[in-house]
């Protein structure tokens, strides 16, 4: 088993990293082998909708474009598992895992009622949010509404419903008197990020031995 963790945020060694690195140690603890790749270390862009990939001379499946991205979109077609991780900027995903997804989805899909997905075969998926907001705050925001259409798409291509977690309220910063914060309670941050964050990160390792388990 093969299992592929993409990284949507900029910080490596934060909330969302954190999060994917234990799903990964989760999937490991069932004998698969795993790989973190970080999307911000790599130099590419979103779809430019060339429709390359739904040409009818053409082998579908396949963006035309070539940069950083294009060796990882080859590999991943030998996934058995993948989960995506972005913390949430302005209520939804960052511009990164956007560009992402934009030509890993849209190049595995073609026009056609009757083939709903030209990825290879049907693979487990998962996606981790982190965000500063709280829960509470996310649904009056509409977070969950902004991301329903990714989620559906990944369905659509990769065949099985993504496994999901939410990680709220998360700890921003290592010392929050250097940034203008007021609207914020470190204290309160402090005492989420002691008692929760330890159980998001016990329900991603549960993540990853799921993914890897067969549907």
């Amino acid at each position: 088993m093969n299992i592929f963790a993409l990284n949507g945020s900029p910080r490596k060694n934060w909330n969302t990293a954190i999060l994917l690195n234990k799903v990964l140690e989760g999937a490991a603890s069932q004998n698969a082998n795993t790989e973190l790749i970080e999307l911000y270390d790599l130099n590419f862009k979103g779809c430019t909708s060339c429709f390359f990939c739904k040409r009818k001379d053409r082998e579908h499946g396949t963006c035309a474009m070539k940069d950083d991205l294009t060796p990882i979109l080859e590999r991943l077609k030998t996934a058995d598992a993948i989960v995506l991780g972005s913390p949430i900027y302005f209520m939804n995903i960052t511009s990164a895992m956007t560009a992402f997804l934009e030509r890993f989805l849209f190049s595995n899909i073609i026009y056609s009622l009757e083939i709903p997905t030209v990825y290879p075969r049907k693979i487990s998926s998962g996606f981790i949010y982190t965000m500063n907001v709280t829960e509470n705050q996310a649904d009056e925001y509409g977070v969950k509404i902004n991301l329903k259409a990714i989620q559906n798409a990944m369905t659509r291509i990769l065949g099985w419903t993504p496994e999901l977690l939410f990680s709220y309220n998360t700890y921003q910063f290592t010392d929050y008197s250097k940034y203008e914060s007021s609207m914020f309670s470190e204290e309160i941050k402090a005492k989420h990020k002691a008692t929760q964050f330890p159980i998001d990160c016990e329900n991603a390792f549960n993540m990853g031995k799921k993914l890897v388990m067969p549907q």
